[in-house]
């Protein structure tokens, strides 16, 4: 195995001083891929890579990996390539997987109940702590181990448990007033699943909007135009 010993002092000579207010929402939204895919390489026994190698496997060119890692202070070292095993935690440092982040899933219909039933918060580093909902034949209840409590419940259990992320999957008539009694009660993000546009509540909030109708619409335009390279280049 490759010692990270070799490539350490890079991220942590620079990152401080990366203004990350600047870095584009596109390299942002690669970093969950770059992390994804170094997983893999891990899983798989794999402990050095160059960018060009990388490039190959996930169809970014290696000037844009280089420039995207670049942003944080690059990672690797000339000659050397990537620790893959380094880079894999350093991005997901960067991520965020590391700050032990605690969330509550508001809303427990049918998409409530898939993402209480997976593992992708707990494998990215995010724990949920309970389940939300207004009906009284749920209330009070269990699911896959995540108590059900009152919705009107909510600002007080968010601020005695110190709850850093609220996933919203109610109604979108719903949606302004938990996302208003999350935020005042300290909830740092939201995953926004109402089918429509939220702001964030309060100075400080980050809020997440996800449109899975959009991502359907987009998909069907992709194959309308014939999986034409470049349709869907906004994901690498």
């Amino acid at each position: 195995m490759e010692s990270i010993d070799k490539v350490k002092g890079t991220f942590e000579r620079r990152v401080t001083a990366t203004d990350k207010g600047q870095v584009s929402v596109a390299v942002i939204r690669r970093l969950p891929r770059y992390h994804r895919y170094l997983g893999d390489l891990l899983r798989a026994g794999r402990f050095r890579i160059s960018s060009a190698e990388l490039s190959k496997l996930m169809g970014v060119t290696a000037s844009q990996i280089r420039q995207d890692f670049n942003c944080f202070g690059g990672f690797g070292q000339q000659g050397y390539g990537y620790n893959v095993k380094y880079l894999h935690a350093k991005i997901g440092e960067l991520l965020g997987m590391s700050e032990g982040y605690r969330a509550v899933i508001v809303g427990v219909g049918n998409l409530g109940k898939a993402l209480a039933s997976t593992h992708m918060f707990e494998r990215r580093g995010v724990t949920v702590v309970a389940l939300f909902d207004k009906d009284p034949r749920i209330v009070g209840t269990e699911y896959n181990g995540y108590k059900v409590h009152n919705v009107s419940e909510l600002g007080d259990f968010c601020r005695r448990e110190n709850i850093h992320i609220g996933v919203l999957t109610v109604p979108k008539e719903s949606a302004d007033e938990c996302a208003s009694v999350m935020g005042d009660a300290g909830v740092r993000g939201i995953w926004n699943f109402a089918n429509m546009e939220l702001s964030a509540p309060n100075p400080g909030v980050v809020v997440q909007n996800v449109h899975m109708g959009d991502s359907l619409m987009t998909l069907c335009f992709g194959m309308k135009a014939g999986g034409e390279k470049g349709i869907f280049d906004d994901q690498v």
